[in-house]
């Protein structure tokens, strides 16, 4: 969430870097709302004085015995006006806080602005698009003889965008959500295994409530109005919401590994088919609280810790900045990791690291201290490390051979039981 005084100082300039993110933003609602709070705040508190003085008054006078009725009369008729005032200032305060959560985080002054994606900086690339002798193939189509997944049963259990692994495909995916759990732990990361519900309050701390409440999937349980987790970056920040951490003990490094559960996810076109973009999908998730001065070195450590990943398995990928328009609502500066897909010829996003600074700890209340110093907030940052589903699709359609089997990258090895290939499989 936005600091309100910041957009106080300068709202012209303020409500400029929102526009560079979704031009249908205006700050004028807002600010009026804010003047209505302060005035009433004012018109209360000043209500709420008169009372107190003229309580003491008739204390005096009822002491001096004097006759008291007519003050008594008016604080009577102070109290029904400060009982109106305040269900107005506790409606208006509602509201108010409805339209700053609604708010996006503004992108850093040195963000690359546009609204147009294609725009998006390249930072760098690593290694090469493989070639073939043969016309690369979707992995859907590697899948026919493969039988990795079973998108038809997963559709009779739970509907269309439900993936269902098995077999050698299921081995695969579990393979590597080990390997980049073993791969973050090594560099310091706490491993977390977090529920896969969350409170409401929870997913507004991390900035998914009220905004994408239309894409999250809610219980309809009415004992347990709980979400759930649309992704682990929501929970891990939730791990300190209300607490004063101890400086000495930050930068704190976690990482987590869940399934994640998403509506709009399955609302794709036909480019998108198979993996590419599911309602569930597995992910191990990065993310960091720092100190506000250390935010900017833990972003790029964690873009490195992703790329990591993709050197490791030996897929060519390449690392873009993103234009404000194209940026997560939480974020501030953000970077994607795209990698090659040559069954669709086209670059497809494996991670995603946002440094969020401190917006998203305003609204969780996280903040941190040292000794006896004033509590400050903290910043926060989060990134795919990475997304299970497009990476599964990179390592088959980059991989892939003539003959419909896969080659696994030496990294993959240990974790399958030394499998070193996918071959074709009848069910």
């Amino acid at each position: 969430m936005i600091d309100i005084k910041e957009i106080r100082e300068n709202p012209a300039a303020f409500e400029k870097r929102l526009k560079s993110k979704d031009p249908t933003i205006s700050i004028v609602p807002l600010l009026k709302l804010d003047e209505e709070v302060r005035a009433l705040t004012t018109k209360v508190e000043e209500l709420k004085a008169l009372r107190n003085s003229q309580s003491k008054t008739i204390g005096e006078k009822k002491r001096a015995g004097e006759d008291v009725t007519k003050l008594m009369s008016e604080v009577s008729t102070l109290g029904d006006q400060i009982s109106g005032c305040d269900a107005q200032l506790s409606s208006t305060l509602e509201k108010f806080q409805s339209a700053i959560s609604s708010l996006p985080n503004p992108p850093d002054e040195n963000a690359p602005i546009s609204l147009d994606p294609s725009n998006n900086v390249l930072v760098s690339s690593w290694g090469e698009k493989p070639t073939f002798d043969f016309e690369a193939k979707h992995h859907l189509q590697l899948n026919e003889k493969l039988n990795l997944i079973d998108l038809e049963t997963s559709a009779k259990l739970t509907g269309s965008g439900w993936p269902l692994y098995r077999g050698q495909g299921a081995r695969l995916e579990w393979a590597l959500l080990n390997f980049m759990i073993d791969t973050h732990t090594k560099n310091g990361y706490e491993f977390i295994l977090p529920p896969l519900l969350a409170r409401s309050e929870v997913l507004y701390g991390a900035g998914q409530l009220p905004k994408f409440a239309d894409q999250l999937f809610q219980l309809n349980d009415n004992d347990y109005p709980l979400y759930l987790n649309p992704t682990s970056e929501v929970i891990l920040n939730g791990m300190h919401s209300n607490e004063i951490l101890d400086s000495q003990t930050l930068p704190r490094k976690y990482c987590a590994y869940t399934p994640c559960f998403r509506r709009e996810a399955g609302a794709a076109g036909s480019g998108e088919r198979g993996l590419i973009r599911m309602h569930q999908f597995n992910k191990v998730e990065m993310f960091c609280f720092t100190e506000p001065e250390q935010s900017d070195a833990i972003f790029n450590e964690m873009v490195h810790a992703a790329e990591s990943i993709l050197q490791a398995l030996g897929l060519h990928y390449r690392v873009m900045q993103l234009v404000t328009g194209d940026m997560s609502f939480g974020g501030a500066n953000c970077y994607d990791i795209e990698v090659w897909l040559p069954g669709q010829g086209r670059y497809y996003e494996v991670s995603s690291v946002s440094n969020c600074r401190d917006f998203q700890a305003r609204r969780a209340k996280i903040r941190a201290k040292s000794g006896n110093e004033k509590p400050h907030l903290v910043h926060t940052l989060n990134g795919s490390g990475l997304a299970t589903s497009r990476l599964f699709v990179a390592l088959l359609e980059n991989n892939q051979r003539a003959d419909g089997t896969v080659a696994l990258p030496t990294a993959l090895h240990p974790y399958l039981g030394n499998m070193t290939e996918l071959i074709c499989n009848s069910r």
